[in-house]
């Protein structure tokens, strides 16, 4: 399905655009970062907070990286609501992403990942490739809301397009 190029390639592109947009962010105070924006984790840090705890939950299904403080979806706009410690958990969890998609073994991509999940409240089995698409897919989602919700509020992050990436 998917390639480890693919993987090493979307590994530095997350990194790169969770910089830009608490970049970004870092332009606005915490009560434009709190305030509820009508996203589906309301703020701009609740949606970074969500983002980073589904980036938490798939590494560690994916590696022996920690679970997340929270393991309800429900909890996690507010599972780190001080920003200065979103941000070094964020660049953390980007370090260990970076760092998993360059040890990964093409053949892993082949096997099942079998896990609880929470949202489907039953234990689900999945093609290891897959998910990792699913695990980018989601980045990019949530991400693509807090770039909405920061370019509304009047700062900029920088382009999204994937080609602007740097090798």
């Amino acid at each position: 399905m998917i390639k480890l190029d693919y993987i090493h390639t979307m590994a530095r592109y997350n990194a790169w655009q969770n910089q830009s947009v608490l970049d970004a962010a870092d332009g606005l105070d915490d009560a434009a970062r709190n305030l509820d924006r009508g996203a589906f984790f309301g703020s701009i840090r609740g949606t970074l907070s969500h983002l980073l705890w589904g980036d938490q939950t798939w590494m560690h299904r994916f590696s022996d990286s920690p679970a997340p403080a929270v393991s309800a979806i429900a909890a996690s706009p507010d599972m780190v609501v001080d920003w200065g410690e979103l941000k070094v958990q964020r660049a953390a969890v980007d370090q260990a992403i970076l760092q998993w998609a360059d040890g990964l073994d093409s053949a892993w991509l082949e096997t099942d990942l079998t896990w609880f999940s929470g949202a489907a409240k039953r234990e689900v089995t999945k093609p290891a490739g897959f998910l990792v698409v699913h695990f980018f897919n989601h980045q990019t989602h949530h991400r693509g809301q807090v770039h909405a919700m920061l370019t509304a509020a009047g700062v900029k992050p920088e382009d999204t397009d994937l080609f602007f990436l740097k090798r």
